[in-house]
């Protein structure tokens, strides 16, 4: 009856409400630091070491937290870690804005990653349990408006800390929209939901056992690895090249802004097909082209490259939805999202980390930028495993077919 139908109706536009917003608040974090990090490293007094593994947490908090996730939300219910993680993503931020030593900036750094790092983790999941038969448009929506904060976070940083005067600013400002995010999920707690309440329960050790478990963890590990060095050293990169730490934001601010279209459409059309390897070559394609012009022509170019590397970054959603896709049940989505995050991310390290060594023992971005092009390369190889059809629950021993 229409009476019984809108309640449950209006649970669910709360229930995307708090999704959207959530996916809002899980790149600022990370990606705030690149356009002011020689501001950061000049004003804590941080070694070019420190700022390397400044940029290198994101994926190492990723790795550990991410990892815990699942098991975390077996415990506490679904929802209620998705809080938790909110409320350390905000005091993160805004305590670190304030801090005055580079090892202070670095724990309460890992503090707002580590909420960060469990949502990302709980996201497809949360899309599987409650939007079953909308994976694909759900996806879309909330990776465009990840891709909205990564975009904003990347344009907005450095004009706010120049508008107020400190870097502390430019930081410490995506604190606002991750508290007010936390507002739709003190509601949802009341009606957790928790994975053990499923008929089963899928462990991480069991998606270790399957081949589109470790296909999966290592793509999104090499696309990861990636994303976050762009996201870490472009503006750096940019900045050698000649570009001002405004044009080098708003360039990086391309790369960012490009991904929130494609953000849109890629999870929709990912969900249309059966197998995504078309899509996936497509996408992965822009990026070596994007790095060998940024060797060529990195300031005649540079516009053009950035464009093309945005697009590049559309592999994260894609990866997103195909977690969803390759997994029946919710507690499969949640199982195989966390070993792919946790595991993935724990290969991701060597990104940006390895390429603040090459950069630093080279001088110049010629050997970075080549890395870069390789790894593009092995994510081709190593993603058309997972983009074809087939489903994880399939591979897990003891485990029937479609159960």
């Amino acid at each position: 009856m229409p009476d019984e139908e809108r309640p449950s109706a209006r649970a669910g536009g709360w229930i995307l409400l708090g999704v959207l917003a959530l996916a809002l608040n899980l790149r600022p974090a990370a990606v705030s630091v690149g356009p002011v990090l020689e501001e950061i490293r000049v004003g804590l007094g941080m070694t070019h070491l420190q700022a390397g593994v400044l940029t290198a947490l994101p994926v190492v908090a990723f790795a550990i937290f991410g990892a815990a996730a699942p098991v975390a939300a077996r415990k506490v219910g679904v929802h209620r870690l998705t809080l938790l993680a909110l409320v350390a993503l905000t005091a993160g931020l805004l305590a670190r804005a304030v801090s005055d030593a580079a090892a202070t900036f670095l724990f309460l750094t890992v503090v707002a990653l580590a909420g960060m790092a469990a949502a990302n983790v709980l996201l497809p999941s949360l899309v599987k349990l409650h939007f079953p038969t909308r994976i694909g448009p759900v996806t879309s929506g909330y990776t465009t408006s990840l891709a909205i904060g990564l975009t904003a976070a990347s344009v907005l940083t450095v004009p706010i800390a120049e508008a107020f005067g400190s870097w502390r600013w430019g930081l410490g400002i995506w604190a606002i929209p991750a508290a007010i995010a936390v507002l739709p999920w003190i509601t949802l707690v009341a009606h957790d939901e928790r994975p053990q309440e499923a008929t089963r329960s899928v462990p991480l050790r069991a998606i270790a056992r399957t081949r589109i478990g470790w296909a999966m963890a290592v793509t999104f590990g090499l696309q990861s690895a990636q994303a976050y060095t762009i996201f870490g050293w472009f503006a750096q990169l940019y900045r050698d090249a000649g570009f001002s730490a405004s044009t080098a934001g708003l360039l990086l601010g391309v790369i960012t802004g490009i991904s929130i279209p494609v953000s849109l459409w890629v999870p929709a059309a990912a969900a249309r097909r059966d197998d995504q390897t078309g899509l996936l070559l497509l996408l992965l394609g822009c990026y070596p082209i994007g790095y060998l012009g940024l060797l060529a022509f990195p300031v005649g170019g540079a516009w053009l490259w950035a464009v093309l590397v945005g697009i590049g970054t559309g592999v994260f959603p894609l990866v997103l939805t195909m977690i969803a896709l390759r997994s029946h049940t919710a507690d499969g989505t949640a199982a195989l999202s966390g070993f792919s995050q946790a595991v993935g991310y724990a290969l991701s390290v060597a990104g940006p980390l390895g390429i603040s060594i090459a950069y630093d023992a080279t001088g110049g971005w010629t050997v970075p930028l080549l890395i870069l092009t390789a790894l593009s390369v092995a994510t081709a190889a190593v993603g058309t495993i997972v983009s074809r059809p087939g489903f994880v629950e399939e591979e897990l021993p003891g485990r029937a077919t479609g159960q």
